[in-house]
């Protein structure tokens, strides 16, 4: 059985600074991926999938978008894996004969969070969350884990 805890993170104004920089370039990447996707479509009647996307991620950051280097890089394939499930979220409603709702792009306040899925995080001893490429922050902890971290999203959520 999996539950979610939410707690408070407390950055220093560059880690802000880092963690709004990333979001930024996680919601360019997301936005770029679904225009692949729709114009590949649109001019050759062919569908890209997650898989091809993924793959093409080590060419973008060495050659074409260097500064997703100082971006972890399963964050970046979360960030695919989310567009996926968008596009299966709609393709599974176009086939029960509902409203299907085409993935949409994401606006400055429509996308608030990433995710570091399996790896690039860690608790310590002293109340801190040592992200991977971003620091360690102080978090508090209202309450105690119990069992093992799987996966780490930070939210952007009223402000704060």
């Amino acid at each position: 059985m999996q539950k979610a805890f939410k707690y408070r993170l407390y950055p220093t104004r560059k880690q802000e600074r880092t963690l709004f920089w990333t979001l930024t370039r996680c919601r360019e990447l997301y936005n770029a991926a679904l225009s692949e996707r729709k114009d590949a479509y649109h001019m050759a009647g062919k569908s890209i999938n997650y898989f091809e996307q993924k793959r093409d991620l080590p060419e973008i950051k060495a050659e074409i978008r260097e500064e997703y280097q100082d971006i972890h890089s399963q964050v970046l394939q979360d960030v695919l894996l989310r567009l996926k499930k968008a596009f299966d979220n709609f393709f599974r409603r176009v086939a029960n004969g509902q409203e299907p709702g085409y993935p949409r792009f994401q606006g400055r306040n429509r996308y608030n969070s990433f995710t570091y899925a399996q790896s690039g995080y860690s608790l310590t001893q002293d109340h801190r969350v040592s992200l991977s490429k971003i620091g360690s922050l102080k978090v508090t902890l209202h309450r105690a884990i119990k069992g093992t971290i799987k996966v780490t999203t930070l939210e952007h959520e009223a402000g704060r």
